[in-house]
């Protein structure tokens, strides 16, 4: 993937919502980009079903994922370790910082096997995120529901991800806003999604 179609000149602008900010781009990635890189992660990153504590218990997640970057992420009782960067990872990286106005030094790599693996309702507000953290948002593969509820007056947002699409979250929205990703009953074929971070200490 020597050059990627994002660096288009009329690339999309950030949108104001309730206490928070969100920019939406479907064709972050050509079909073609997506797929390879794709590929190239469904068959060398280390995929592993990890558990969290929830309310008080300890659970397998609904999802395989792994974790790169220069710095230890910490949520819901579980600690992943600093793993090198992928070469693959860093044009995306790159490209994802210029678009986001943002640095990025950690990424969340999660795959969906299916449309029983899901995400539930969460705020990604861990103190080593910093204040206001954006989180950059890459989907590949399977197209999946995304959801956003404000957690005050109940307003609601909906983006379908498809493939090569990137949702960046920004401003205080991981303070008033929850999202997931939920199951659904409809086949669906391997989806992995990427959201790259900057972990502070």
């Amino acid at each position: 993937m020597d050059q990627l179609s994002l660096f288009a000149p009329n690339a999309p602008a950030w949108q104001d919502v309730l206490n928070g900010k969100l920019l939406w781009d479907p064709s972050f990635l050509t079909p073609c980009e997506a797929n390879v890189l794709l590929n190239q992660l469904m068959s060398n990153v280390p995929w592993k079903q990890e558990s969290i504590t929830l309310f008080g218990k300890s659970v397998k997640q609904p999802r395989l994922q792994t974790w790169y970057g220069d710095k230890g992420y910490h949520y819901s009782g579980l600690t992943l370790p600093p793993t090198p960067w992928l070469p693959a990872l860093l044009p995306i990286k790159q490209a994802c910082e210029v678009i986001a106005e943002q640095e990025f030094n950690s990424v969340l790599i999660n795959l969906y096997r299916d449309g029983q693996d899901s995400m539930g309702w969460h705020q990604d507000n861990e103190t080593e995120l910093g204040k206001n953290p954006v989180i950059a948002s890459l989907s590949l593969g399977e197209s999946r529901r995304f959801l956003l509820r404000h957690l005050h007056c109940k307003s609601k947002l909906e983006y379908e991800l498809n493939s090569g699409s990137l949702l960046i979250m920004g401003g205080e929205l991981q303070h008033f806003w929850q999202h997931c990703v939920p199951k659904t009953a409809r086949p669906k074929e391997p989806r992995i999604n990427l959201t790259f971070r900057y972990v502070k200490e």
